[in-house]
């Protein structure tokens, strides 16, 4: 009887052990989850530019192919040509078809509206620190001096500022946004 005494105590011992050691694991579980919750927030919270809801990425063939009115301007998606404009410096503007393809692709558009070659000099001394997937470029008709713009994002003021500009770029270039 003592023998089995000493095994049921054993028993509950163990038992006892795996409850615990469930417990301990599930609440590490819990407090690991919310404390990476919390860090996406707060990194989601504090990326440049303003979030505006996908309009997918469908091909059209030419920039007079009827499609769905964008709702940015410029525009951050939807529908665009199946090709992209080259990376850099241009002194022309841009279609917005064309420029869609180019943030799909992982770009950022940082577009001017302005005469205004003091502020279009210094644009172009930052994006002339990226090799790929940054294009400045005027745009006429912006509603502020200056527009950045990335897959989902936008960002748009007047008074140059240097960090905010590549911020937004470090922050956004290089991202594919073609479907899995």
């Amino acid at each position: 009887m003592a023998k089995q005494r000493v095994e049921l105590e054993t028993r509950r011992a163990r038992r006892a052990r795996r409850q615990r050691a469930w417990v301990v694991g599930a609440a590490l579980a819990v407090i690991v989850v919310a404390v990476g919750g919390y860090f996406a927030y707060r990194a989601a919270a504090t990326l440049p530019g303003s979030p505006v809801p996908s309009q997918g990425n469908l091909h059209i063939q030419s920039e007079s192919t009827p499609h769905v009115e964008y709702s940015t301007d410029p525009p951050t998606s939807g529908p665009h040509l199946p090709y992209i404009a080259p990376w850099g410096v241009h002194t022309t503007p841009i279609p917005k078809e064309l420029q869609v393809h180019n943030l799909e692709d992982g770009g950022v558009m940082v577009q001017y509206s302005c005469e205004c070659p003091d502020l279009v000099a210094k644009l172009r001394t930052i994006v002339a620190r990226y090799d790929r997937q940054v294009i400045l470029a005027p745009y006429p008709g912006l509603k502020s001096k200056i527009a950045l713009t990335a897959w989902g994002r936008i960002d748009q003021f007047d008074e140059f500022d240097e960090q905010r500009v590549a911020r937004f770029i470090d922050a956004y270039r290089g991202i594919d946004h073609h479907p899995s």
